[in-house]
């Protein structure tokens, strides 16, 4: 952003703060709150659990919505909550999510209050841990609620708490996340005007904040294929038609997608992560399997690559007298920051942090179902700084993904002031 239209901002957003009054309280509550809070945090850390199973995540956040006098609804989209806190003041709606599962990772980390839970995922004994940071996300967004509560009296409109769960993904056969929650209608009745979200950054240490404006993380598709041939001895190649050579031929041939089929500034990416085929070393198998992900921004690029693995699957296996099956499933859009909404707020982050702490980062080909809520109204999704000077996180979805406690009380005070400007400035342009 150029910084004249920055520091402009940033004086409409100080402005705004300093009219409602609230800038040292928010400071001060969140000092005072901060350590329970983070103790949640390390009770959330250490009892994780995977998507469409959070039970006692769900528990703990709906009785502390209700200890703070909101009104909680459970069950949505099967384990999720939501509170809504009305404030004494009229004014708009604005929604904040945060995300509550875990994933099947075992960790290695050296926490006192690491995750030693464990858990059958797919008919396998696997560790459970909070790899990704969602453990931050819910309990920055718990002292959020507390804060919040604080200032009730003073809040001119309503604040609606959506705490999410399965955003890794539900399990096999079952619904679930913010795809779900939207056809539950979790943005209606009251609806919001615009809704805000985070996510920890294992790269970005505590006390810093990245945003992108517009396009900032991807489209997310799972394909799976079987390529089918025939069986044959190792020794008579001529008899079989190989599935492995096949699969061999279409995993080379996926990556021209990207080089030649696509616009050279159009960001995608086509990865194959898993290839199973056969039993014996001397067995030319009767078929073989493909598994893998699509990454990418724009609607026409997410159905061009579609459309050419379908026509590389059908010449290949065409060719060598073999046949296909391929399952393409289209999984979260592109999460998109409105650009208004983003120009806006973000000079509240700045006033928080200051200027040198809040930083423009590229978009990611990672993916995030926060962009269902952001196709519905206007959204700001953003980093959260989380690694403590001087040391080093794994990255995420890793055994080594470690967050610092202290990351819970910068997304706090960062997070507070962003929806108490949001309602008055709203109020405000009324």
């Amino acid at each position: 952003m150029n910084r004249l239209i920055l520091s402009a901002f940033c004086a409409l957003a100080l402005a705004a703060t300093a009219a409602f009054g609230q800038q040292e309280k928010i400071d001060q509550l969140v000092k005072k709150i901060a350590p329970d809070i983070i103790k949640m945090r390390e009770h959330i850390h250490q009892n994780p659990e995977l998507g469409n199973r959070e039970f006692k995540t769900a528990e703990l956040v709906a009785n502390h919505l209700r200890s703070l006098g909101m009104e909680v609804t459970t069950g949505v989209a099967h384990t999720g909550v939501v509170g809504l806190l009305k404030g004494g003041k009229p004014g708009p709606v604005v929604a904040v999510r945060a995300d509550m599962d875990a994933l099947p990772v075992t960790e290695e980390t050296g926490y006192s209050f690491k995750s030693t839970t464990k858990t059958q995922y797919l008919g396998k004994e696997v560790g459970v841990m909070h790899a990704c940071g969602h453990d931050i996300h819910t309990s920055v967004q718990l002292g959020v609620a507390s804060v919040l509560a604080a200032l009730k009296d003073e809040l001119p409109g309503t604040v609606k708490f959506i705490f999410q769960p399965a955003e890794e993904g539900p399990p096999p056969d079952e619904e679930g996340g913010a795809e779900l929650m939207m056809k539950e209608k979790v943005l209606e009745n009251p609806r919001p005007s615009a809704i805000f979200g985070l996510h920890t950054l294992a790269s970005m240490e505590v006390g810093k904040v990245g945003y992108t404006s517009g396009p900032a993380m991807a489209a997310v598709d799972h394909f799976k294929i079987d390529l089918h041939g025939k069986q044959a001895h190792g020794a008579k190649p001529e008899e079989s038609i190989d599935p492995i050579v096949m699969a061999s031929q279409v995993v080379m041939a996926f990556q021209t997608i990207r080089a030649r089929s696509l616009p050279p500034l159009a960001p995608s990416v086509v990865t194959v992560g898993i290839i199973q085929a056969g039993e014996r070393f001397n067995i030319i198998p009767a078929s073989a399997h493909i598994e893998g992900t699509v990454r990418t921004y724009d609607a026409e690029v997410r159905n061009t690559v579609e459309q050419r693995m379908h026509a590389i699957l059908k010449g290949i296996t065409g060719a060598y007298g073999g046949s296909y099956e391929m399952q393409y499933d289209r999984g979260a859009p592109a999460t998109i920051n409105n650009p208004e909404l983003t120009a806006q707020m973000i000079p509240s982050i700045v006033s928080v942090l200051g200027e040198e702490n809040v930083e423009i980062i590229s978009p990611t080909m990672t993916g995030e179902d926060f962009a269902y809520f952001a196709l519905d109204v206007p959204g700001l999704y953003y980093r959260l700084g989380m690694v403590k000077p001087g040391t080093v996180s794994g990255g995420h979805h890793t055994p080594t993904f470690a967050a610092d406690n202290e990351a819970v009380s910068v997304g706090m005070r960062v997070m507070s002031r962003l929806l108490v400007d949001y309602l008055e400035m709203q109020k405000n342009a009324q």
